[in-house]
């Protein structure tokens, strides 16, 4: 059983749940019902309800004893007692220490009111910065989006426009193809770090792009069908991978005639020359063809690629 002084620290009537003046039949019905609950047999894995179980026990013996319980009483009003002069003059404490608190707040805020002061006057001199400077940040960026405008609208009205000559005709309905290469062991997982996700994002920067092929078969090798000629230039003029495995890129299919034979750009840093801009108003092909020219050129697409991979191999 625990000792006086730690049973006080306890109220045994609110532990039982029962008022100061309940009666012994009271306090042992209401002792049944929560032991009942906390019971260790019926928590074995819980050591809190066996505490409990004990405290319980403990307070149904002070409390059904008569000279026990009157002796509790005692102590429990006296230190009741003993709490409610702390109270009372705590209150008293409190009031003085809040009168000071007040005064010492009142203080604060008038020198808090000065720092705001000050600290306002310089936001709004950085407010007005920042309006200046993102103004010219905003003509820039809308600067760059109408000129990349201009290059989406130039390399449409390449695409779709009417060539003259047999050869042209012939490229009229082939949409722009370049063809990749990169360095990549055979077991290597990761293809060199070019997936294909990592592909769609490097080159659609430079314009729409319908379709990547990477091969099966040979690592380090893939096949990019571009929406526009303009787009496939670009990406062919300007991008070189990754720093450590530089891409190789030639022109597989749709090169305009105009364009000379010089190479991509490659690892080495060759670039063929830029092609004029058309000058004159062009003809527009329907766009339900040309969807569907696109859909049978990406099945040609990957029937060339399957039978290039198949000739290397055999070589």
């Amino acid at each position: 059983m625990s000792s006086a002084k730690e049973l006080l620290q306890m109220d045994l009537y609110a532990l039982l749940g029962v008022e100061g003046t309940a009666t012994e039949k009271e306090i042992k019905k209401s002792y049944r019902q929560k032991a009942l609950t906390c019971h260790p047999d019926k928590n074995p894995d819980n050591p809190k309800a066996a505490e409990l179980f004990h405290q319980l026990s403990q307070a149904l013996e002070v409390l059904t004893d008569a000279a026990a319980r009157a002796a509790y009483d005692k102590v429990r009003a006296a230190k009741k007692q003993a709490e409610e002069r702390t109270r009372r003059l705590d209150d008293k404490r409190k009031k003085i220490k809040l009168d000071l608190e007040a005064r010492e707040r009142q203080a604060e805020a008038e020198a808090q009111k000065v720092e705001e002061f000050k600290i306002s006057r310089t936001l709004e001199e950085e407010i007005a910065r920042l309006r200046e400077e993102g103004s010219r940040q905003l003509q820039e960026e809308q600067r760059l989006i109408r000129e990349q405008i201009q290059r989406e609208k130039e390399g449409r009205l390449q695409t779709n426009s009417t060539h003259t000559g047999t050869s042209q005709q012939g490229n009229k309905n082939t949409t722009p193809k370049l063809k990749l290469k990169w360095k990549c062991k055979k077991d290597d997982d990761t293809n060199g770090g070019y997936s294909q996700e990592f592909l769609q994002r490097l080159l659609q920067k430079y314009g729409d792009v319908l379709n990547i092929v990477i091969s099966s078969k040979k690592k380090g090798s893939a096949v990019v069908e571009f929406a526009t000629v303009r787009a496939a230039e670009l990406a062919c003029k300007n991008e070189t991978g990754l720093t450590g495995n530089p891409l190789k890129m030639a022109w597989l299919e749709g090169q305009p005639e105009t364009a000379p034979t010089a190479p991509c750009h490659t690892a080495s840093g060759i670039f063929s020359p830029s092609m004029n801009p058309l000058g004159s108003e062009r003809d527009y092909e329907s766009l339900v063809l040309m969807r569907m020219r696109q859909a049978a050129e990406r099945q040609k697409l990957i029937e060339q690629m399957q039978k290039e991979d198949e000739e290397e191999e055999e070589a």
